[in-house]
């Protein structure tokens, strides 16, 4: 619920974009010509798609992760190992905005979804320590919520801004159903086999899936026809 209510904030604080479109052929649109653009538009739906993948992620790890420290015997430092994939969410999500506006957008999403899955690769094979398992929360922490800049961005690039917030809202959507499978599942699989295991290595694979299908988005504006020119 707390990370779900960070992402409201943001998608809140979109709203308040330019009324200028930003495309370059900017044309009027109907919330619903905007809404069937979107959809059946094929760099939205990667965007959507692999926007799942960071609600799995975030709510795995939101919901579990100090189960799995219990599990570790290390449930005195879950506190702070979710204090510091905080504290360092700042920071990544700071850099990673600055970043979006110097360097495609789409490539730093690849390369989010795909240090990811190596920090959770890592993290399978590491010893469990207090340092360990610190250092994997702040490491984490620096990709943890620095999509949303990144993926309302890449939206705004390539729609425009009219409907900046409606669009990421869909995408959101879909970053709640990943919420939804990360935590429903963590706890299907833990009652099932006493491990979190196939958990991890899922993580692994869907933060792999997740940097390819961010891969072949084109994020640039698509090219509209006014069929409807203003008369003198």
């Amino acid at each position: 619920m707390f990370f779900s209510s960070i992402l409201i904030i943001f998608s809140y604080l979109i709203s308040f974009s330019k009324d200028t479109d930003s495309n370059s052929n900017s044309v009027k649109q109907t919330v619903s010509e905007a809404f069937k653009e979107a959809v059946q538009n094929k760099n939205f739906n990667l965007l959507t798609l692999g926007f799942f993948v960071c609600g799995f992620h975030v709510t795995f790890i939101g919901t579990h992760f100090p189960a799995y420290l219990q599990d570790q015997d290390l449930g005195s430092i879950a506190g702070w190992s979710l204090a510091l994939i905080g504290l360092f969410n700042i920071f990544g999500t700071l850099m990673y905005g600055y970043l979006g506006d110097r360097i495609a957008k789409k490539n730093l999403l690849v390369s989010i979804y795909t240090l990811r899955a190596l920090v959770f690769l890592i993290f399978i094979f590491m010893p469990k320590t207090e340092f360990t398992v610190l250092f994997f929360a702040g490491t984490l922490g620096l990709l943890w919520l620095a999509t949303v800049p990144l993926t309302s961005g890449v939206i705004s690039d390539i729609f425009g801004s009219s409907f900046t917030s409606m669009l990421f809202g869909i995408t959101l959507f879909s970053h709640n159903l990943g919420s939804v499978l990360g935590s429903w599942l963590g706890g299907r699989i833990f009652d099932q086999y006493q491990s979190y295991d196939v958990m991890w290595i899922a993580c692994v694979v869907l933060g792999l899936l997740a940097a390819l299908l961010h891969f072949p988005i084109k994020g640039t504006a698509i090219q509209r026809i006014n069929l409807n020119p203003a008369t003198n």
